[in-house]
């Protein structure tokens, strides 16, 4: 019997869940540039802030949150809104079970149906699990900085990679979010 994996929009209640999965990253390893990981009341605000514009998912199985995906925006300047950042992070016992890809696949439509042209996703170095979902997924690698990041007492590389979403020129309005919710 198979466990399906349930994608929905995160909400401030899922903050303590997302801060439980992310707290470690940032402590631990390199995967995550902050130094000091969020309060649950910060990860609230992240959520709360970034729906309006942008997807924030969770993914559960059974009722457990096993792993969260948002995506964020490129650059400030105007000529760059219709470029994404996307980020997901997957509690480490949920690995290579699938939790990533389904984030990603409804995280991706979603962008697309949004009207954003490309999604970026940027990876510190060396990730082979990251890599290696980012590439199944249709993601190509434009390039490295190398040594961008001083962690752990040592330079990190972040490695960047791009996935066409709409091909539209000239490309059309970017749908918020919150208007998408409203239509689904």
């Amino acid at each position: 019997m198979s466990i399906t994996i349930d994608v929905r929009v995160a909400t401030t209640a899922d903050a303590l869940a997302i801060q439980a999965i992310y707290a470690p990253m940032v402590e631990r390893t390199a995967i995550s540039f902050e130094q000091e990981p969020p309060s649950i009341g910060e990860m609230a605000q992240r959520i709360e802030t970034t729906l309006p514009v942008y997807p924030y998912l969770v993914a559960e199985r059974e009722g457990k949150i096993l792993g969260y995906a948002y995506a964020s925006s490129h650059r400030a300047r105007e000529a760059y809104r219709w470029s994404v950042d996307v980020t997901v992070y997957v509690a480490p016992s949920a690995h290579r079970s699938g939790v990533g890809r389904a984030l990603y696949d409804r995280l991706l439509t979603l962008l697309e149906c949004q009207g954003f042209h490309a999604a970026y996703a940027g990876i510190a170095l060396p990730n082979a699990g990251s890599v290696g979902l980012h590439e199944a997924l249709g993601f190509q690698h434009i390039g490295t900085y190398p040594e961008v990041g001083f962690k752990h007492g040592k330079w990190h590389d972040v490695g960047y990679w791009r996935k066409a979403l709409n091909r539209s020129t000239p490309p059309g309005r970017i749908i918020p979010f919150s208007d998408l919710r409203t239509v689904d």
